[in-house]
């Protein structure tokens, strides 16, 4: 559906240890396609797709995951995105017959993609242990991005809390697609750009981040207790940020 995640991937500096680290933390099965696509990985977890990974792009590149947000129209997120105070980093191009995609900052800098199907229509699976579960916006500026999230996708906001701290949920006809977390706090260092972080479900968070620890990962938020779960953020062995989230419910 238009607005709403539907896709991420990893861009990694070392793509065969990324595999490894992923596929024992998560069960998943890597499908590396040909020489067409640059070796481009698809994770699957029972043989659907979950999510992505390929090389980096270019030199200074930093190790990470992308949020990508499906469209129907590609070329028209792309013209909003300007109009808007953000910038194209990839104008819209086709990926053979798989799709057409996009990557893009926000006024804030913050960066995202856009993914607009062909014959791949973005993840399968979500919402179960091993898929994506949730995406968050974390920046210094909630109402500029709240403006323009609106502006580009169409979304609505609704203020919440999270762990006793403030929360935007962003909404996509009605429906919590995904959220923004001020920076703003002792937890936040100034240097830390605004970025967009991926969820992963997990069925026991504690025993996830410790397995992920085990294979190489750092632990940079330990697992802690919230009205949905429990949730914890990490670093792959490249640096790439994530997160695990044990819902409650």
């Amino acid at each position: 559906m238009p607005g709403v995640p539907n896709w991420v991937d990893l861009a990694t500096s070392d793509l065969g240890d990324s595999t490894r680290f992923y596929t024992n933390l998560f069960g998943w099965t890597a499908d590396v396609s040909g020489d067409d696509f640059g070796g481009y990985t698809t994770f699957l977890l029972n043989g659907l797709p979950v999510a992505g990974a390929g090389p980096l792009f270019g030199e200074g590149q930093p190790t990470a995951w992308s949020t990508y947000i499906a469209t129907d129209d590609a070329d028209l997120v792309a013209a909003r995105v300007e109009a808007s105070a953000g910038k194209v980093l990839v104008a819209p191009f086709d990926v053979m017959d798989q799709g057409r995609m996009a990557a893009f900052l926000d006024p804030s800098g913050a960066p995202f993609s856009v993914w607009e199907a062909g014959m791949m229509r973005g993840a399968e699976i979500f919402n179960v242990p091993g898929a994506l579960t949730w995406s968050e916006l974390n920046t210094r500026d909630v109402e500029g991005a709240r403006h323009f999230y609106a502006t580009v996708f169409g979304w609505t906001f609704r203020e919440t809390e999270v762990g006793g701290l403030p929360y935007v949920l962003c909404d996509n006809l009605r429906q919590p697609v995904a959220g923004l977390q001020p920076m703003v706090g002792e937890g936040w260092a100034d240097d830390v750009p605004p970025y967009w972080l991926v969820y992963f479900a997990v069925t026991d968070c504690d025993m996830a981040a410790q397995h992920a620890f085990a294979l190489g990962g750092r632990v940079i938020s330990p697992p802690t207790t919230i009205a949905i779960g429990r949730y914890a953020v990490l670093a792959d062995p490249q640096g790439a940020m994530f997160a695990l989230l044990a819902a409650s419910r």
